[in-house]
């Protein structure tokens, strides 16, 4: 096995994407620009890609992706002596949302057959070539246009291709995910600062994400006017043109229906109990007991990726800016990737 190897290269490839966002264009080598440009493409062929949230994401398993981080994770697993191969059908709603199920496949020990999303087709096969420079050519991958040859299989989809997934792959092993997204749950005494940071759980990726919060809990006697102060700082998402579309259209829908909801140019709120929200809208609810919020997400856990909570709350919660910041061993839909790759 070359784990070792791959665990240097993996910290040599943190340390080249900081050294790469630390620098001013000034300074860019051909490297740099080279790279810089490749975030220029996904742009131009994936409008929700953003230089802005392409930059966040890649600073975020920059620093992810240190020695102690890996060691640690890895230590949990059991690696798998005998390689196989694993396909993996990759979303493509944010930037590089499948790069985590490639790293587990690949430090499992395995080989994966990668099928890129259309959606994010260049950060991915970029970051994996560097990953095995920098580990001495020891990282195994294939990019296919079809599934062939094939051992298990992990895909992401939404909930109407998930059923299509799973009896396709019936014969094989398999992890077969669907639409997921996240709740926030306010006690009231929030600060303006945590309510800031609330912000960032809601709007970062335009809330595309499936840890984007989607759905509020409000205390009975919560001021709506504090939450869009704290959006503030998000009001330029409407120059946006896709999701200034999604807003245009989202309100439309709700004036003509007479639908009550509230404003503030930019994102609506709506109280409504449903889990999923439309872009550009956050439903809300108040609650007067905590065990009302726990009904709800009992009800619904399988459709929740994340709670963000306060910790006092005891909700098994992130605190509120870290949804978007998840760790080695927080995995989607909470189905533990390495667990099932140590054993097929």
């Amino acid at each position: 096995m070359n784990t070792e190897n791959q665990v240097l290269g993996l910290t040599r490839l943190s340390q080249y994407i900081k050294d790469f966002l630390a620098k001013n264009q000034d300074a860019y080598s051909e490297d740099d620009a080279g790279f810089e440009s490749l975030l220029e493409r996904s742009k131009i062929e994936n409008p929700w890609f953003t230089i802005e949230n392409q930059k966040f994401a890649l600073q975020q398993w920059a620093d992810l992706l240190t020695e102690k981080n890996i060691g640690s994770w890895l230590n949990k697993y059991r690696i798998s002596g005998i390689s196989k191969r694993v396909g993996l059908i990759l979303a493509g709603n944010i930037p590089l949302v499948g790069f985590h199920d490639v790293i587990s496949v690949v430090l499992s020990n395995h080989i994966p057959v990668i099928k890129l999303s259309s959606k994010d087709k260049y950060m991915i096969p970029f970051l994996l070539k560097k990953w095995n420079e920098f580990s001495e050519g020891s990282v195994p991958f294939e990019f296919v246009e079809k599934l062939e040859n094939f051992d298990a299989v992990i895909a992401t989809g939404s909930n109407n291709t998930a059923r299509y997934l799973e009896y396709y792959f019936k014969n094989h092993l398999h992890i077969i995910r669907k639409n997921r997204t996240s709740i926030a749950v306010l006690k009231g005494d929030e600060t303006e600062e945590d309510l800031k940071l609330l912000a960032e759980d809601i709007f970062r990726y335009f809330g595309l994400g499936c840890r984007n919060v989607t759905r509020l809990f409000i205390p009975q006697d919560f001021v709506i006017d504090r939450l869009f102060e704290s959006f503030l700082d998000f009001q330029d998402i409407i120059n946006h043109n896709k999701y200034a579309n999604n807003y245009d259209y989202n309100r439309a829908i709700y004036l003509l229906n007479q639908e009550k909801f509230w404003d503030n140019n930019f994102v609506m709120l709506k109280e409504d109990e449903k889990l999923f929200s439309p872009l550009s809208v956050i439903n809300f609810s108040r609650y007067s007991s905590l065990d009302e919020v726990k009904s709800f997400i009992a009800e619904n856990e399988e459709n929740i990726q994340c709670i963000v909570a306060g910790e006092e709350l005891g909700l098994n919660s992130v605190k509120p800016g870290e949804a978007q910041n998840p760790g080695l061993d927080t995995y989607a839909d909470n189905v533990d990737t390495m667990k099932f790759l140590s054993v097929i």
